[in-house]
């Protein structure tokens, strides 16, 4: 075998040696940067892995397309609400093939997804007030023959628990009415008072006007007195009193 042949040879196995240890350390920094599934916090870093990304959702669903002969769409918005689009044929015509398909799946017998899920709602709270119900029933004493013991002993419980309460609450309103009539005592009792002192007041000015009064007639009767003996006086031709 020539030289040239012997070192050409000896530079392929250098080069794929080279190689090999190339993809082993592109494999092992694979390994060590992956990337935890989670919400990206840095805003820059979030839209270059948003644009990587979708430029690579699109670029899969080409290759489904193409390799499979399939339709497809897809619709990405970002967070900013921009929209992006990828379809193999028309978007419109996909949507539309899409609606139809799910009308000629649907059972005509067979209740929309929304009435299903109305009626659904409506047997739980059908259940819930049965419930509820024969709880409500229970806390009174009725409906009890068919309990267990333990179950008898949570009930009397419950009750007990309840009746405190009421107790409590019953007490709290007897102390707040107690202490309201108090309050409209004392408001009663200075209004009496002061009622007493208006009364008195007045008792003593009408006992001042009877006194001047009095002594206001007292006075004209003097008078009157002296006027009809100096009338008599006069008639009679008598001496004027000294």
């Amino acid at each position: 075998m020539s030289q040239k042949r012997v070192s050409f040879l000896h530079q392929c196995l250098k080069e794929d040696e080279l190689l090999s240890y190339i993809d082993l350390r592109r494999g092992e920094e694979m390994v060590r940067q992956r990337i935890q599934i989670k919400k990206i916090d840095n805003v820059a870093a979030r839209q270059v892995t948003f644009s990587k990304r979708r430029r690579g959702l699109f670029k899969k669903a080409n290759e489904l397309a193409l390799l499979c002969d399939a339709e497809i769409a897809l619709m990405v918005f970002s967070n900013t609400g921009k929209l992006f689009e990828y379809s193999s044929s028309s978007m419109k015509h996909v949507i539309e093939r899409h609606a139809m398909q799910s009308r000629n799946t649907n059972d005509p017998d067979e209740p929309s997804l929304e009435l299903q899920l109305e009626n659904g709602t409506i047997a739980v709270l059908s259940r819930e007030i049965e419930e509820k119900t024969l709880e409500i029933s229970q806390l009174m004493g009725e409906e009890i023959n068919g309990l267990g013991m333990e179950d008898l002993i949570k009930l009397e419980k419950s009750v007990e628990g309840s009746l405190s309460r009421v107790i409590k609450t019953k007490s709290e309103k007897y102390v707040k009415e107690i202490g309201d009539l108090e309050r409209k005592q004392e408001e009663l009792v200075e209004e009496n008072n002061w009622l007493k002192k208006q009364v008195q007041m007045l008792n003593v000015n009408q006992g001042n006007d009877q006194d001047k009064s009095t002594e206001s007639n007292v006075t004209n009767n003097c008078s009157s007195s002296d006027h009809y003996e100096s009338d008599t006086s006069l008639k009679l031709g008598l001496p004027f009193p000294n």
